[in-house]
């Protein structure tokens, strides 16, 4: 784009040029020119100074038009693409911060870590053991959905934060979820900062009479591990477990956060439909012409 606009300007400052020369004392009509001789020096010099003056606005303009020029279009670009990825996150965070954002979402939904089979395989021969499992899942996507209202904040801090490089950068490159790999690089640590606290809150809720989703994991899995550590365990290949649950679930909860806002992402920059500001629509109009 920038080229063609290039091209233009050249083919404007070349026309302005012929224009200008056409009205020099040499391309006018001899009868013009039958003046007297002090006129016609006057008028040359009157030329010449008008010469100067416009080559100095020209050059003064040829000077400074490609560079505004460059940096309102970046900063437009820049501008359009933060607006879209605050869109993205907002529809991501309310769509994953309700009841069945994670657990009704059979791509995000959180299950069991699966080195746990065997545990849970156990569990199930349990009269009641299916329940209690489905129940310790429920809970573990309730954590997710409870913690999802922490990253919007976050999220737009990072957004604002963007520099104009990074953002046309992203906007143009060919990684269709470059913004949302940025995002990640820029708030994973907070994210999870924030995320713990909110799930071990929600783990540790009452699972059954009073003991919470984390101390029966926790039981269960040192029980298993101990198992597992022994030389009977290796002789079955079996994995220990991982303990810190609340840990297992913030990871698995942002991965699927990230996973909801590439999925924004993609969908505005390749359905118009999904452009739904005037700024998305210019700005990502461009990447239809690519």
């Amino acid at each position: 784009m920038y080229n063609k606009m290039n091209t233009l300007r050249k083919m404007i400052a070349f026309a302005i040029t012929c224009l200008f020369i056409a009205g020099l004392p040499f391309c006018q009509s001899e009868a013009t020119t039958k003046v007297t001789k002090k006129t016609t020096t006057k008028a040359k010099n009157t030329s010449t100074t008008n010469k100067s003056t416009a080559n100095t606005k020209t050059d003064a303009a040829s000077a400074t038009t490609p560079a505004t020029t460059v940096t309102t279009s970046n900063s437009s670009a820049a501008s359009g693409l933060k607006e879209a990825l605050v869109t993205g996150v907002t529809n991501a965070v309310l769509s994953l911060n309700k009841e069945n954002g994670y657990f009704g979402n059979s791509l995000l939904k959180i299950l069991l870590p699966k080195e746990a089979d065997p545990l849970v395989n156990n569990i199930k021969l349990i009269p009641g053991g299916q329940s209690l499992l489905d129940d310790v899942v429920l809970r573990l996507n309730r954590a997710a959905e409870d913690a999802a209202g922490e990253a919007k904040p976050i999220f737009v801090n990072a957004i604002t934060g963007m520099s104009i490089t990074d953002a046309t950068s992203i906007l143009f490159g060919s990684d269709k979820t470059g913004a949302t790999n940025y995002l990640k690089k820029n708030t994973i640590n907070q994210l999870t900062a924030a995320y713990q606290p909110k799930v071990e809150a929600s783990l540790n809720k009452d699972l059954v009479g009073t003991m919470s989703t984390t101390e029966a994991w926790s039981k269960l899995t040192k029980a298993y591990n101990k198992v597992a550590n022994s030389l009977v365990g290796s002789a079955y290949n079996l994995a220990p477990v991982n303990t810190n649950l609340s840990g297992y679930v913030t990871e698995q909860a942002l991965n699927g956060l990230f996973t909801t806002v590439g999925n924004e992402e993609m969908k505005i920059r390749e359905n118009p439909a999904a452009r739904v500001t005037s700024v998305l629509q210019s700005v990502f109009g461009l990447l239809d012409k690519k």
